[in-house]
């Protein structure tokens, strides 16, 4: 409620910083990320089956007690196979982003900070990036270093570089003249100290909430090269790969393929949610800072 102060014959009312409240979507999204997550690293000592066990006598079987979730075209379990498929997506959904706010951040702040040549050198490099055709790139890498979870984290981390160094560049150039660095240079401070203190506070806010939208397009984009077959090779699962294993079964076991799409859908959804809300709670509006 605005607070109303009598100044003369002047009422003046103060500004009341509107509170954001997390919703019900909100907190089920964080349920199911932290769910899965849990699932994902607990899943060796979990009383599952092994995710690449065979039983040709069991193939395409519905859910049953069993079963939980039924099994595939080998007879290898769903639920197992869909929890340590959540393993290699969460994997490189995490650590692809890392990558990519890590080295894009410092580049995107330098370009913004020191504008000039610098800025025309970073941002050329990530035009020449963003111009490579990512599917080439990612078949280059993956034929010639194998497909391993290692390699197609680089992968996609190195892709994601231009995302991030753009973000980070357009919230340093909205910094770089505002009060506080401006004071912060009259009162002699350099010029690393004022991108480490002054700028890298406020450019991690918005970094923090795109890293969460990235983590949802690298687990998409995971999924997607292991459903053409770049992702990593059987019999290790992943989401992608049993999409497109369940496919052929479409018409007589619909499950193998709308299992794994709908974790990843509510896995993608729920980091996609986190994020927005990060992002609107976070927003470094002039008259915030």
């Amino acid at each position: 409620m605005a607070v109303l102060e009598i100044e003369g014959d002047t009422a003046l009312v103060s500004p009341v910083r509107k509170r954001h409240r997390l919703g019900g979507l909100f907190l089920a999204a964080v349920a199911w990320i932290v769910l899965i997550g849990l699932a994902a690293i607990l899943a060796g000592v979990l009383p599952i089956q092994s995710p690449t066990d065979l039983d040709m006598l069991a193939r395409r079987e519905p859910p049953s007690a069993a079963h939980w979730l039924g099994t595939d075209q080998l007879g290898r379990d769903m639920l197992s196979r869909l929890i340590y498929g959540a393993r290699i997506s969460l994997t490189v959904g995490l650590l692809a982003p890392v990558i990519g706010v890590s080295i894009g951040a410092c580049l995107g702040m330098l370009a913004g900070y020191f504008r000039g040549r610098l800025e025309a050198f970073i941002v050329g490099g990530v035009d020449v990036l963003l111009a490579f055709p990512p599917l080439v790139f990612a078949l280059a890498v993956t034929a010639y270093l194998g497909q391993t979870v290692l390699n197609i984290t680089l992968v996609i981390g190195i892709l994601g570089i231009p995302a991030f160094t753009r973000v980070a560049r357009a919230v340093t150039l909205s910094l770089s003249q505002r009060e506080f660095v401006v004071a912060a240079r009259a009162l002699g401070a350099t010029d690393s100290r004022i991108l480490v203190r002054e700028l890298l506070p406020n450019v991690a806010l918005p970094l923090v909430a795109f890293f969460l939208l990235g983590v949802a397009v690298t687990i998409v984009v995971e999924g997607a090269l292991s459903f053409l077959g770049l992702g990593v090779p059987p019999p290790a699962p992943s989401w992608g790969s049993m999409i497109g294993e369940g496919r052929e079964s479409l018409d007589i076991a619909p499950w193998l393929a709308f299992l794994p799409a709908l974790f990843m859908f509510l896995s993608v959804l729920s980091f996609n949610i986190v994020g927005d809300t990060l992002r609107a709670l976070t927003d470094p509006r002039p008259g915030a800072l």
